[in-house]
Parts: C-alpha cells; structure tokens; sequence
C-alpha cells in the first residue's frame, strides 16, 4: 500500500469533493480519481458512493478513515522524531563515570545538559575508567568521564574542572586538625592505595607526590573506589592522599587537611569515540565545554 494512496483517501473523505480535495493535495483531478480506485481495487471494498454531484463515505469507508488517520499521524509522528533526533533534540545518550566523578563537575554538567536538552534521556553507568575506555573504543558508550590525562586514538577528551590531592586522616590522628600538613611527616603511616589496574592516573599521580616528597610509602590496603579509600581511612585502617571533592561524600570520622608545598592536580576527562559524534553528543560536548577550565 503506498502512503500517498492514503493520504489522497483522507483528504476526500474529509471534503467529499474531488475538486477541493485535489486543490489541498496540489494535485489535479484525474489522479486523485485514478488513486482512489486503485486503493478500492486493492482493497476489494468500495470506500465512497459517487455520482457528478454527491460524494459519500460507504460504511466501509468510514471504518477505514478511523484507521487510515492513525496511521498517518504515527507516520507524522516518525517524522518529527527523526528530524528532533537528527537536530539532536531528542534521543538517548549512553555516559560512563568512575564514582569519584560524582563529587566532580559531572554532575553539574549533567544537570546543565538536561535544561539545554530536555528531549535526550541521559543514562549514567559507573565504571572504572580502564572499562570506559573499552568501551568507548567499542562504541558501547557515547562519552566517559575518567580519570587520565591522555586517551588512546581514535578517542578524543575535553578537561574537567581542575582538582587537587589532599591527605585523608582520621579524626582522632595527630595531625588532623592541622592547617596543612608535610608529606614527609606521613612517612610512617600505613597508607591505603587506589589500584592501578583500575585507573593509572590515579595511581601514578599519588606516587608521584610521595616521589616528590622522598618517602616511600607502606601501603597494605589496596581498593577500586575514591569512597572505599576514604571509608577505610575513617575505619583508621590507615591514612590516604586523595582528591579534595571526596570531602563532599561526608563520611564521619576523617579529615581532610591540605598538602604543605606540594601542587598536584587531579586528572580528569570527559571522552568520547571521534567516530561516534552525532547531534545530541555535540550538545552534551558543548556544555561540557562550557564548564571546562579551558572555556575560559
């Protein structure tokens, strides 16, 4: 059945006349006429009774406008959701996260992105940022925050907001209510480690403060998430170096307590397959762009 048979169909049955039903389709008579017939002959039913002065619905052609116009509204329908999708307005956006990106700007930026584009369904996925990467360079998610500073090619990646690293002690250590601390007066402490085959960055950042500090750290307590380094800490299974924002999680019974002479960021990306661009990833990229320390 061609849909400009159905379209002509319920044109006449809304004016009952050939001439003005022809004049709305832009059309002439004769085809109108000729589309008609050939819609009843693949029917097998008469849909109008017609003479030269009277055009009328059969019973059978009022039963099959109720259904004709469903069909065209949901064609219309698909047709607006196409073009709201290719203008990315609508759609669905799969985003992975490590958790610490949680007390980052990804939030914000979800939120943000939200009002720009009410229509796209964002759906959030904790991951680590080794799996992220996977799956991005095998199109199973549409953009990742992740703790690195590079991404392989073919991925691309825009900076978060900066961060930087802290020390995590309990509440009751001696150098808890301190203004700041020096690194090399942690030297003997048992220290709890976030592990490198979860995200490098992470680890190879927080080695390298302690490199640049001279010390060799003890570290027993080794975990896959910023808010287990920091539960751990506060179960004074030992002390720990992590991003300031981890403050925000508000576990009881650590503090958190400047690094003395030492400045190092955080990294943090926002990244994305090159590949995988289309309209609503852009308007996601834009406001994250927005909130970028390069934006400026």
């Amino acid at each position: 059945m061609k849909l400009h048979l159905l379209r002509y169909f319920a044109v006449l049955a809304e004016e009952l006349h050939f001439g003005r039903a022809a004049e709305r389709l832009a059309i002439t008579q004769p085809p109108l006429s000729s589309g008609i017939k050939a819609l009843e002959d693949g029917l097998g039913v008469k849909l109008f009774d017609r003479s030269s002065k009277h055009v009328a619905l059969t019973p059978a052609g009022q039963a099959y406008l109720a259904e004709v116009r469903v069909v065209l509204d949901r064609v219309a329908r698909a047709g607006d959701t196409a073009r709201a999708v290719a203008a990315g307005q609508r759609g669905r956006l799969d985003i992975g996260f490590t958790g610490s990106m949680v007390y980052r700007d990804m939030p914000a930026i979800v939120r943000a992105f939200g009002e720009r584009a009410p229509g796209i369904e964002v759906h959030l996925r904790e991951m680590s940022s080794g799996e992220q990467i996977e799956a991005l360079l095998h199109r199973q998610l549409h953009a990742g925050f992740i703790n690195a500073t590079v991404v392989p090619v073919p991925l691309r990646s825009l900076p978060l907001a900066p961060d930087h690293f802290v020390a995590c002690l309990p509440h009751d250590h001696a150098l808890a209510g301190a203004a700041q601390v020096d690194l090399r007066a942690l030297a003997d402490e048992t220290f709890v480690m976030f592990a490198r085959d979860v995200a490098p960055a992470n680890h190879d950042n927080v080695i390298a403060l302690f490199h640049r500090a001279g010390i060799h750290p003890h570290t027993r307590h080794v975990t896959r998430q910023w808010l287990t380094v920091v539960a751990l800490v506060a179960m004074r299974m030992g002390v720990a170096l992590v991003p300031a924002t981890m403050a925000q999680a508000a576990v009881q019974g650590v503090r958190f307590v400047p690094i003395a002479h030492l400045e190092h960021p955080t990294v943090g990306v926002l990244a994305w397959h090159e590949a995988a661009l289309n309209p609503a990833l852009q308007t996601f990229l834009d406001v994250a762009a927005a909130a970028s320390p390069s934006s400026g």
